[in-house]
């Protein structure tokens, strides 16, 4: 692990647990590694007491647990949970979609527009893993124009949860080619400002991230990209 730098602006605690929380979610700390609280402390330059809280709020948060005499491991992939985190993104996603289009159409549809040519752009050009950041700036596009703060901040929070699956999946060309078919299907929708058109856009754009996180997490060995 990198060095921690640790700000005034928070807690000690708080700065731990956010950046072991982000190792997770981003796949850097993979599924079944052990945990050890010492080594933690030692590697990222703290003292054991505010890691030992901050594994014990990602305990509760059910991203690791603990193993007797060993310490703590992260929870592997559950099939069940991805299915979960895929419906629950989708009614959160499809409200956001319809107050956002609700709210300024034509702008929501230029401004998601401008994401798929970048992302397209980026993929041509062999830049496949700058897709994770694309893909969550149009997700983040939708949310923010709903003008729902509490939206937009469950619409993050799940989505960098699904992230933790998705990691790999997303590095295959393929993959990433569906997923921004699935992107302009979302923006045809808005444009035609049908309500139950956005949110049919949205599911069939959420299972076919299902279907892709699944086959590589229970199915197949992922092949990354260069």
């Amino acid at each position: 692990m990198r060095r921690l730098v640790i700000r005034k602006t928070k807690t000690i605690r708080r700065k731990v647990y956010d950046y072991l929380r982000e190792q997770l979610l981003s796949g850097e700390i993979p599924p079944h590694q052990h945990l050890i609280e010492a080594k933690i402390a030692e590697e990222i330059g703290t003292s054991r007491t505010p890691v030992r809280e901050a594994l014990h709020s990602l305990e509760l948060e059910g991203l690791i647990e603990s193993v007797p005499r060993v310490g703590y491991m992260v929870r592997p992939i559950s099939e069940q949970e991805v299915e979960e985190i895929c419906e629950i993104r989708t009614v959160i996603e499809g409200l956001a979609g319809n107050w956002a289009m609700e709210k300024a159409r034509d702008q929501l549809a230029a401004e998601l527009e401008k994401n798929i040519s970048l992302s397209e752009e980026k993929v041509s050009k062999g830049d496949v893993r700058s897709f994770v950041e694309m893909d969550a700036q149009f997700h983040e596009i939708v949310s923010k124009f709903s003008g729902s703060q509490r939206l937009l901040e469950l619409a993050q929070t799940l989505r960098r949860h699904m992230l933790r699956y998705r990691i790999q999946s997303i590095y295959s060309v393929d993959n990433v080619m569906r997923a921004i078919e699935g992107h302009k299907g979302i923006v045809q929708a808005i444009r035609k400002r049908e309500a139950s058109e956005v949110h049919k856009a949205i599911r069939h754009h959420m299972e076919q991230s299902k279907k892709d996180i699944l086959r590589y997490a229970f199915q197949e060995t992922p092949k990354q990209t260069e």
